[in-house]
C-alpha cells in the first residue's frame, strides 16, 4: 500500500501515518517536520521518474511506502502520476485541505466559481489569458511562473484587477498580500508562494452557481446583429459569424485576436465562449462601441486603439486571429496575423479582388487554406402576411491552420526573426 498523504494547511499528520513505513517520500520541507522512523529511508522529492522507480522497487518488495505532499495530492498532485505507474487500488489517499480552498478562505470568498489553473512546469501563457478572461481565478505558481511573471503579463491588460499573492499557507510564516499587477510584477517573491488569485472585484462575487469551475457556455452564439450597437450596419453579419466562430476556436486560456474589430461582434462572441480577447480598431468611436458592447454582455475585451499592422508588434501572440477589415493593408495584416498565430487565422472580406492576395499570404506563412462564399437569403415580411427572401451580400471567408507538420517551421523562423533583432527567447522560441 502507498500511503498519500497531504500535509501543511489541512490536519496535523495522524501518529500512525508514518508507523511501519519502510520509504518516506516526499519534500524537504515535509520531511523536516514529520519524524520519520529510523528504519525507513527518506527520499528527497525531485525529478519525479527515479522517485518513481524507486516506490515501485518497495511496492514491489511488498514494503509499505508514505508520500507526503502539500494540501489535496489529487488536486493537481502526485496522485495522478501514481495512479498513472501503479493501479490506484494500492493507494490509500489522506488528503489535507488545497491551498486554493486555503487561500479563498483568508479572504472569505466562495471559490466554487473559481477557474484554478496550474503553471508549476506549465507553460504560464495559459494561466495569463485564463486571469485575462475571468474574474476568479486561482493560479498555482512554479519556478519562473510566479506573481512576478503573472503581474508583467497583466499589467497592462486591465485596471481594475487585483492579485492575491498566498505563501507558506499553514505554517507560521504564512502571508497573504494584496497587491497590482504592476507592484507584482516589480517584487522578487522568492519560492514560499503557494497559489495566487486574481479577481476583478468588480464582478466578484458572481451568482449561485451550480456547475463548479468556469462559467457555463452561452446558451447561443452568432447572436444576431440586433444584440450589438453599430454603426450603419457595419458588422460582420451572424451567418458569417457563426462560421467564423466554427473556424476560430476560441477557448479558455487562449488568446484570440479581432483585427479591424468595429463593432466588436466577433471579439465579444470570443470572450463569450471563454477565450482572451485583444480587439483592435483604428477609429476612437469604434473602441468605445467595442467596450459599450462587451460591457452589455458583461465580458473583458482588452480594446487597443490603433491601425493595424503597425500595432500589432506590441500584442502577445495569439492563438487565433479573426481580421474583418484592413483596405489595401489588408495582404499586410495578414502577413503578419498569420506568421505569430499559433494555431489558426480567418479572414472575412467582401473584395473578391483581394481573394488571391491574402491566400497567398496565409499560404506564405505556413498555414493550410481554405474557404468558402457565404451567399444567404433571410426571411423577410412583406404586406398581406407572406414572406420573401432578401438576399445579403455575399461575403468570402477564407482560413489559414497551422497543421502539426508546419509548428516546427514557424519556430524556427520566430528564432530567426528574434536573432536578428536580438530579442531573447523562451525555450519554446517565443519572445521574452
Amino acid at each position: 500500500m502507498i500511503t498519500v498523504v497531504g500535509t501543511g494547511t489541512g490536519a496535523p499528520l495522524a501518529d500512525d501515518v508514518l508507523a511501519g513505513a519502510r520509504l518516506v517520500v516526499g519534500g524537504r520541507r515535509h520531511l523536516a517536520a514529520v519524524t520519520v522512523p529510523e528504519d525507513a529511508e527518506q527520499l528527497v522529492l525531485g525529478p519525479l521518474a527515479p522517485a518513481l522507480d524507486t516506490i515501485e522497487a518497495y511496492v514491489g518488495k511488498g514494503e509499505p511506502v508514505v508520500v507526503l505532499a502539500s494540501g489535496d495530492p489529487g488536486f493537481f498532485g502526485i496522485v495522478r502520476a501514481l495512479a498513472e505507474r501503479f493501479s490506484g487500488d494500492v493507494l490509500d489517499v489522506r488528503p489535507g485541505v488545497s491551498s486554493v480552498a486555503t487561500a479563498f478562505a483568508r479572504l472569505g470568498l466562495t471559490w466554487d466559481d473559481a477557474v484554478v489553473v496550474s503553471a508549476h512546469g506549465r507553460d504560464l501563457r495559459t494561466a495569463v489569458n485564463a486571469c485575462r478572461a475571468h474574474p476568479k481565478v486561482a493560479v498555482l505558481t512554479g519556478p519562473g511562473a510566479g506573481p512576478a511573471e503573472l503581474g508583467a503579463a497583466l499589467t497592462h491588460w486591465t485596471a481594475g484587477r487585483v492579485l492575491v499573492v498566498a505563501s507558506a499557507l499553514g505554517s507560521g510564516a504564512e502571508r497573504v498580500e494584496r497587491v497590482t499587477p504592476a507592484e507584482a510584477a516589480a517584487r522578487d517573491w522568492g519560492t514560499a508562494v503557494s497559489v495566487v488569485l486574481s479577481l476583478d472585484e468588480s464582478r466578484v462575487p458572481g451568482a449561485v452557481r451550480t456547475v463548479a469551475g468556469a462559467a457555463v457556455g452561452p446558451a447561443q452564439w452568432a447572436l444576431d446583429e440586433r444584440e450589438f450597437e453599430h454603426r450603419d450596419s457595419m458588422i460582420t453579419k451572424f451567418e458569417v459569424r457563426a462560421l467564423a466562430l466554427a473556424r476560430l476556436g476560441p477557448r479558455l486560456g487562449e488568446l484570440v485576436w479581432d483585427v479591424g474589430s468595429g463593432s466588436g461582434s466577433v471579439a465579444v462572441e470570443c470572450a463569450r465562449l471563454g477565450a482572451a480577447v485583444t480587439a483592435v480598431e483604428k477609429t476612437r468611436d469604434g473602441v468605445e462601441r467595442i467596450n459599450a458592447n462587451a460591457e452589455a454582455h458583461g465580458v473583458e475585451v482588452h480594446t487597443v486603439h490603433g491601425a493595424a499592422p503597425a500595432v500589432l508588434s506590441d500584442l502577445d501572440d495569439p492563438d487565433a486571429v479573426f481580421v474583418g477589415g484592413g483596405g489595401r493593408e489588408l495582404p499586410a495584416i495578414v502577413t503578419v496575423c498569420a506568421r505569430r498565430a499559433r494555431r489558426t487565422v480567418v479572414v472575412a472580406l467582401a473584395a473578391l479582388d483581394r481573394v488571391p492576395a491574402v491566400r497567398e499570404a496565409l499560404s506564405a506563412a505556413g498555414l493550410a487554406v481554405d474557404g468558402v462564399l457565404l451567399q444567404s437569403s433571410r426571411l423577410a415580411p412583406l404586406p398581406g402576411d407572406v414572406t420573401r427572401l432578401a438576399a445579403a451580400n455575399p461575403v468570402f471567408l477564407l482560413w489559414g491552420i497551422r497543421t502539426p507538420d508546419r509548428i516546427q517551421d514557424r519556430v524556427h523562423d520566430r528564432i530567426q526573426d528574434r536573432i536578428q533583432d536580438r530579442t531573447p527567447l523562451s525555450p519554446e522560441g517565443v519572445a521574452l
